[in-house]
């Protein structure tokens, strides 16, 4: 049986249609993570989900049984907010087991609940301490800590890593995963952060002006990308766009113009209807790109304007002179390009790039993608 499905859930505030049509299920344990530009709403359907906003149309049903109108307590939820939202004057231990005090469980029951609580996130020795001597990631454990000891059907997580450090950010993202499976829980977690998105989930729901835009795991939807926007959104850097002009086609390969270059041999999947002259945006992943000699053939000659040096790799931006990408904040010909760490050039060089065939994705007008899906 499904955890939770949601059938054609919306909600409207006003005039506005914050959701529209969000149809999807996880299976019981699975790790779903829901992402997408502020704004698009997943927050709000992470809430319709808890009962904290009631649908505008749709239902929900948690473990078989339909939730669509039950109170927030009554849903089998647990939800882990952005702020950890603890009692200052509580100790660890009470915070943790603050829930099932309001729900008057016998004392034995708290107290046993939260010591395995706590030994399954490693906070034993700092049950006796307040909120202000932890840390950010040990407060944010003890915010788990309390929804775990509710033993929920599902679990909800409001972008719960936002507010710590970048070294925290990665030490909890593994603490989350290796959480999960030990809970075999199911998890529905939202987040802005792809990295995040990427790592931990078994399926990524991709969210665009409160429609779904894309659903499946993240090595899919980073190789497959059903459009542009799921394209664009995954991947960082992310992928360049270029203004592009179908040159010909034939047997399903068709020659991309862009500016002064020719993508030859984009593979075209089955439902792509392109002619001679149609409009096109080409997509290329920084990565995908390679340093070739001066005046190699399908080489790209750009300028390097900015040098971005991470260690293990550099990333560049250059102008492309007449290769106009789209999508560019600064509306000029910016061309991505992320390199291993052994890049020599300077600000002001002039270095030429390729990109396989293979590598290479296309879209029609519309944004939906017509290349030929590529090997995970």
């Amino acid at each position: 049986m499904k955890k939770l499905e949601l059938s054609n859930v919306g909600k409207t505030y006003g005039k506005f249609r914050a959701l529209e049509g969000v149809d999807f299920s996880v299976e019981d344990g699975e790790f779903v993570v829901m992402v997408g530009p502020s704004g698009c709403g997943k927050s709000t359907l992470l809430k319709v989900i808890a009962g904290l906003e009631t649908v505008t149309e749709g239902a929900i049903h948690i473990a078989g049984e339909d939730v669509t109108a039950a109170e927030p307590n009554d849903r089998g939820i647990a939800m882990v907010f952005q702020s950890y939202a603890l009692y200052p004057h509580m100790t660890v231990e009470q915070n943790m087991g603050f829930g099932l005090k309001l729900a008057k469980r016998p004392r034995a029951e708290i107290e046993k609940a939260v010591h395995d609580a706590a030994a399954i996130l490693r906070l034993e020795s700092q049950l006796d301490k307040l909120p202000a001597q932890l840390s950010g990631g040990q407060r944010q454990r003890v915010a788990i800590g309390r929804a775990i000891t509710r033993n929920p059907e599902v679990f909800l997580f409001d972008e719960p890593l936002s507010n710590l450090d970048a070294a925290l950010r990665t030490q909890m993202r593994v603490e989350l995963s290796a959480l999960h499976e030990r809970l075999g829980a199911t998890i529905i977690y939202v987040t802005h952060d792809q990295v995040e998105a990427m790592t931990m989930a078994d399926r990524i729901v991709v969210l665009n002006a409160g429609q779904i835009e894309q659903i499946g795991s993240p090595l899919a939807l980073y190789t497959n990308p059903a459009n542009r926007f799921v394209a664009g959104f995954l991947g960082a850097p992310r992928m360049n766009f270029f203004e592009g002009v179908v040159a010909s086609v034939n047997d399903r390969i068709a020659c991309i113009e862009v500016g002064g270059m020719l993508a030859e041999e984009v593979r075209l999947a089955p439902h792509a209807r392109l002619s001679a002259g149609s409009s096109v945006v080409l997509g290329i992943r920084p990565e995908a790109f390679q340093l070739v000699d001066d005046g190699a053939n399908g080489g790209l000659s750009v300028r390097v304007q900015v040098i971005e040096h991470l260690g293990r790799e550099t990333v560049f931006y250059a102008d492309g002179g007449q290769v106009r990408t789209i999508d560019s904040d600064s509306g000029t010909a910016n061309v991505t390009v992320q390199v291993g760490h052994s890049f020599n050039a300077t600000v002001g060089n002039s270095v030429s790039i390729s990109a396989a065939s293979d590598s290479l994705y296309l879209f029609d007008e519309n944004g939906r993608t017509i290349s030929a899906e590529k090997t995970i």
